[in-house]
């Protein structure tokens, strides 16, 4: 256990009609699980608990408190929807997220793009500043490497670079917002940083800025520790995924994953292939195109990251309206030996899980030309593919053709993963509506919130 919930605990066995006594008496053994404290001291921090979730809860007839305290619940957890698996249930959440965000100010590339990272102009907010996009992206680290946290900065930090320089950016400023649990071990934070920092180092791109903060305050113990990164590009060429024409040409590099193949080595207990995915090959790949002469005959670029190849183009073609056709074993011989191995031991599709590897769109005449500059660079790349007008994503084999849709939940690269399992749930749509109902309701709050703040009267 590396966590608990102590409010989340308490209001949910408030819910469930426990008894004070009995509630109290949970918490008091959830704390002694992490605290070296006495009994008694234990129960004068459960009773304070105890006391803050009552008076917490509203009793008033004030409406706008009523209003600004109401959850528009849609009776269904994140966990049940899949949310953050990367698969159907998280791109249909990503899509209500993306009109949630909307406002009247419309970014140039928005998160209603489902695309690597956002974009504005810096002349529309800058009066008679030159026509320079800046790129934002925000990354999390991976919540299974908790208890690895040079791992967890390592990864998070190559990830984000990624999505800065698939838009075609510079990136230019690194910052870092880390979440510790009450009882983590102040050296985790330090380890993380190292991590971050070791990346920065690699890529010449500094740490400007960031955050540290205990998650939950006083009212969560244990050990884990969550959060991410934020990194800043620039570029006067955006490369988007609603550029891409049919006729396109799909490259791929070589791929040895990240946080994803770093959690599935060390809890499958095949450990050798984390060494594998130490390395920075994307960004020199990366790097190396933006620093050539082809940059006007690519349509865009992005990363096979969580979801997989398959989930990954879907949304590629989702955001294009265009569909792609994949040879499957060509893209087989770009994962790395080492980590092919470790997903077929473990069985787990090397098409739904995060490969780390940069998937380009080309113009066809320049296909070659773009292969033979990778490659002098010290990454292997091959063309995989090319853009149809099929509106499918079709992966091409020895015994034919097959049209594969991501799954309700990427590959389960972990033994709780496959409990759990990648299929729809029973319910699907039942569940789609009741979550599209609550994005709506939470747009109606913000409505009324905006209209109390701009009209207190």
């Amino acid at each position: 256990m590396l966590m608990t919930d102590l409010e989340g605990t308490t209001r949910s066995l408030i819910t469930k009609k426990w008894k004070k006594n009995e509630i109290l008496e949970k918490l008091v053994d959830e704390y002694l699980v992490y605290k070296e404290i006495s009994r008694k001291d234990a129960s004068k921090l459960a009773l304070a608990i105890w006391e803050e979730c009552v008076k917490s809860e509203y009793s008033g007839e004030d409406l706008v408190v009523r209003e600004i305290l109401k959850i528009p619940e849609s009776n269904i957890t994140v966990g049940e929807q899949g949310v953050g698996c990367r698969g159907i249930g998280d791109f249909f959440v990503h899509k209500l997220i993306g009109e949630v965000s909307s406002t009247s100010i419309e970014a140039y590339l928005s998160p209603k793009s489902l695309d690597d990272a956002g974009a504005v102009k810096l002349s529309d907010t800058v009066e008679g500043s030159k026509d320079l996009l800046i790129i934002s992206k925000m990354e999390g680290m991976h919540s299974r490497l908790s208890d690895y946290p040079f791992l967890a900065g390592f990864h998070v930090t190559r990830a984000g670079l990624r999505d800065i320089y698939v838009k075609g950016a510079v990136p230019i400023s690194i910052m870092v917002d880390i979440h510790l649990g009450d009882d983590a071990d102040v050296g985790k934070l330090f380890d993380f940083m190292a991590g971050v920092s070791a990346v920065a180092e690699l890529t010449e791109v500094p740490i400007t800025a960031g955050s540290t903060l205990r998650i939950g305050g006083d009212m969560v113990i244990g050990t884990r520790i969550t959060g991410g990164i934020a990194v800043i590009g620039i570029t006067h060429n955006l490369l988007a995924r609603r550029d891409i024409i049919v006729g396109d040409k799909i490259l791929m590099t070589e791929g040895a994953g990240g946080g994803t193949i770093s959690t599935t080595a060390i809890y499958s207990g095949n450990h050798d292939a984390l060494k594998a995915t130490l390395n920075i090959k994307f960004l020199t790949a990366a790097k190396t195109i933006l620093n050539s002469e082809f940059i006007p005959h690519i349509r865009t670029m992005c990363d096979v990251t969580n979801g997989g190849l398959r989930g990954d183009l879907y949304e590629i073609i989702y955001e294009s309206k265009t569909g792609v056709e994949i040879s499957i074993s060509k893209v087989e011989q770009l994962v790395d030996p080492l980590v092919l191995d470790l997903l077929k031991k473990t069985g787990v599709d090397y098409l739904g899980v995060s490969l780390d590897a940069l998937l380009l769109f080309v113009a066809p005449s320049m296909s070659e030309k773009i292969i033979q500059l990778v490659k002098k660079a010290g990454v292997k790349i091959m063309e995989i593919g090319q853009v149809t007008d099929s509106n499918h994503v079709i992966f091409k084999n020895p015994s034919g053709e097959s049209i594969i849709l991501p799954r309700f939940r990427e590959s389960a690269y972990t033994p709780i993963k496959k409990v759990i399992g990648e299929e729809d749930p029973e319910k699907k749509e039942e569940m789609e509506r009741k979550i599209e109902l609550s994005a709506t309701e939470s747009l109606k709050k913000r409505d009324k919130i905006l209209e109390i703040i701009r009209n207190p009267s």
